[in-house]
């Protein structure tokens, strides 16, 4: 008979004592169970699990265990008794409240921890305990102590971490612990983990409440603010520009001090910079921009307003620095006086430029975003870095035109893409933890990052042999190639060009190979054990694949006693792998050479070793060749009885690598060139994707399952006579 549904068996354990295994009843309202310091209770509700222990004297203790519903406990369930939020919040008030340091110290340690808790904040509240530690934080105390400082620390964790669960409004927090924790923000020397809470608290301040706002506006200062974002520690910075992003927000809009027509060939003297700063990789504003600037602190230039803003085609001022761009390129002073005949040359120049639309290049601007920050990255490229401006232009008008990277084009997509990535335009994010040191580091620093980046577009271009219809394809290896030189975390704009540097295409491509090599399911025992079985049989085609290519041949340039080169020779392997046959030829062959003409030949077996490189007698004969380091690198030998030498240069590199791994396979020596590692891994990565094709999205088990015991009888097997 099968054990009701309503019994389940569970393990209840709780502190100090060895777990005890019950059977519990879901349809009773209660449970009993013996312990060794008295007797538990166990009630159960609909939403809650809790217990008493009870002994004959008195309560000794009040432990909780919460849960959805009584179905969720299942057969196996481990019912871990704690002790209930309302009286740890009870015990760790009264400690707190005590005179002795060491106890409140440990109370406030363990606070920190409990107040992310719910349940317990809303006991702990409940008891005033916030009031307790806004009390202890309005002491006006000296941070000369370094225990008082550890204790002032995790005061401000807990309340902070109280305060976040929304259960009382934060307008009711008082004046005078607000300057209190303005002062520790102000103060030039403070401990950093005072600093951080005190920062947070604030930015929780102005987010939550408008009143507080204006109160946090009025203590805190932005050229202290601004004094944070210059300190080495990261966090500080992050948490300074949080509540710089925080005070923006509740700024209102004739504050902000935005000039969103302001013109970026103005020199920083003559313009009402902006307020762009990044926290993370988040574009935030700053209430007072000009202040910004006088303490030399990062600015972005009318970044969101400028991404935003579409080119009015009909604004004459706007289309004078698409005709700056022009004139800068190829040097348009002296244009001629005809109107027809300098609208042809405007319209092929704007073509050369890369425009999508070289009659009126105004019209590529007209889609948002980029906007005018694409018009602006571009002009401040060619008045800062005129020299590189000049060669992108140049360089691409150059090529031919299946080949040209359109520069107008691709100053706008990579725009848009740099936006994209720093995620410009959006409203600041909690959860975001990125932060870019090198933004910190030049007073243009958006506009710098853009040159860095189209000089990195202008060159991946070149790697790929890019033509129009890969333009796609480019930009999503530039993006990769930027999204993983900002995830090392540069310390600066030149850092950022070293590492862009050694991100290049091929590498790109490498890195890419190995991230799918090293993925989880291809690290697994199963994978590495197939890997292992499959690997010989790669090899052993590999090695059938030089051999045949020996037996097509090879020709080979001669050299002789005047150092130069005077005629060809062929080498080809027997179809029976046993001989080597060679002989001069008057020409480079076209087709293939009869055996007839070879007239000479050399057993395999009589074959002794393999020379390369330096190592090769021709090349110690000929100090001249010893000393081309081309020609050192092609370079082999074969040495054979009696001891004689057949010298060799291959033509090329492919040829070297297929002639020493195919003689290598003749020795019956392991195959170590670089093309044969190359096409093993091509090979075995493509064996692989092939062989697990069925196995796509099933979880592949770390072992194989156990074998199964051997029957006791096998009876059941059919006798077929």
């Amino acid at each position: 008979m099968p054990p009701p549904s309503d019994i389940v068996k569970v393990a209840i354990e709780w502190p100090g004592a060895n777990a005890q295994l019950i059977e519990f009843d879901q349809v009773l309202i209660h449970i009993n169970i013996v312990t060794g310091v008295g007797f538990v209770t166990v009630f159960v509700k609909p939403d809650l699990l809790y217990t008493d222990i009870q002994s004959s004297s008195e309560v000794l203790q009040l432990f909780v265990c919460v849960f959805q519903s009584r179905g969720e406990i299942k057969n196996g369930t481990i019912l871990r008794l704690a002790i209930s939020p309302m009286r740890a919040a009870r015990q760790l008030l009264e400690r707190i409240q005590s005179h002795g340091i060491d106890a409140r110290l440990e109370a406030l340690k363990e606070l920190a921890k409990l107040s992310a808790d719910p349940t317990f904040a809303a006991e702990f509240i409940n008891m005033e305990g916030l009031a307790t530690l806004a009390r202890l934080v309005e002491l006006k105390r000296k941070i000369i102590n370094p225990f008082f400082g550890e204790m002032l620390a995790f005061t401000l964790t807990a309340f902070l971490e109280l305060m976040d669960h929304g259960i009382v409004s934060w307008d009711l927090i008082s004046v005078s612990f607000i300057k209190q924790i303005s002062g520790y923000v102000n103060q030039p020397m403070v401990d950093v983990s005072i600093l951080q809470r005190s920062l947070a608290i604030l930015e929780s301040m102005v987010l939550n409440s408008h009143s507080l706002y204006q109160r946090v506006a009025q203590e805190t200062t932005v050229a202290q603010l601004i004094a944070h974002l210059q300190v080495s520690n990261q966090e500080i910075q992050t948490y300074a520009i949080a509540l710089i992003n925080a005070l923006f927000l509740k700024t209102p809009e004739d504050r902000r001090q935005v000039n969103t027509h302001t013109n970026q060939l103005q020199s920083h003297h003559d313009t009402n910079l902006s307020d762009h700063i990044i926290r993370g990789n988040r574009p935030v504003k700053a209430e007072m921009a000009h202040q910004l600037y006088v303490l030399q602190v990062l600015t972005f230039n009318l970044l969101e307003e400028r991404m935003m803003t579409k080119m009015d085609p009909n604004d004459q001022t706007q289309r004078d620095i698409i005709f700056e761009l022009r004139r800068i390129a190829f040097d348009g002073d002296n244009d001629p006086s005809g109107t027809e005949k300098r609208k042809a040359i405007y319209t092929k120049d704007y073509k050369m430029l890369g425009f999508t639309n070289p009659v009126n290049p105004a019209m590529d601007f007209t889609q948002t975003p980029p906007g005018m920050l694409a018009l602006d990255n571009m002009l401040y490229l060619a008045k800062v870095h005129q020299d590189t401006y000049i060669r992108i232009v140049l360089e691409n008008c150059s090529r031919e035109d299946k080949h040209e990277c359109p520069f107008g084009r691709s100053a706008i997509e990579l725009t848009r893409m740099l936006c994209d990535i720093l995620q410009v335009g959006e409203l600041p994010n909690e959860g975001c933890n990125d932060f870019h040191p090198m933004f910190f580091t030049h007073e243009r620093a958006w506009e710098e990052f853009f040159c860095v980046c189209i000089q990195l577009l202008n060159k991946t271009w070149k790697e790929m042999r890019a033509t129009a219809e890969d333009f796609n394809k480019v930009m999503t290896v530039v993006r990769e190639q930027i999204t993983r030189a900002l995830a090392m975390k540069p310390p600066s704009l030149e850092q950022l060009r070293v590492k862009l540097r050694s991100l290049s295409y091929s590498e790109i491509l490498r890195l890419r190979q190995s991230e799918r090599m090293s993925q989880d399911d291809f690290q697994s025992p199963p994978i590495i054990e197939l890997r292992e079985r499959i690997q010989p049989e790669i090899l052993e085609l590999i090695k059938q694949q030089r051999l045949n290519r020996l037996c097509e041949g090879s020709c080979f340039r001669k050299l002789g006693n005047r150092r130069r080169q005077e005629k060809f020779w062929f080498c080809c392997l027997s179809l029976n792998h046993k001989v080597l046959h060679y002989g001069d030829l008057d020409e480079s062959p076209q087709g293939e050479v009869p055996f007839e003409l070879l007239t000479d030949k050399i057993p395999v077996s009589d074959i002794k070793a393999v020379l390369t490189g330096k190592d090769c007698p021709h090349m110690k004969e000929k100090s001249a060749l010893k000393q081309n380091k081309e020609v050192l690198e092609l370079a082999f030998s074969v040495l054979y009885d009696p001891d004689e030498v057949l010298n060799f240069v291959a033509p090329n590199k492919y040829e070297y690598c297929i002639w020493t791994d195919g003689l290598s396979a003749l020795l019956g020596k392991e195959l170590g060139s670089d093309l044969t590692r190359s096409d093993l891994d091509t090979l075995m990565s493509m064996e692989m994707k092939l062989r697990l094709l069925d196995l796509e999205n099933i979880t592949i088990p770390e072992a194989p399952p156990p074998v199964p015991k051997e029957p006791s009888t096998y009876n059941f097997t059919y006798n077929y006579g």
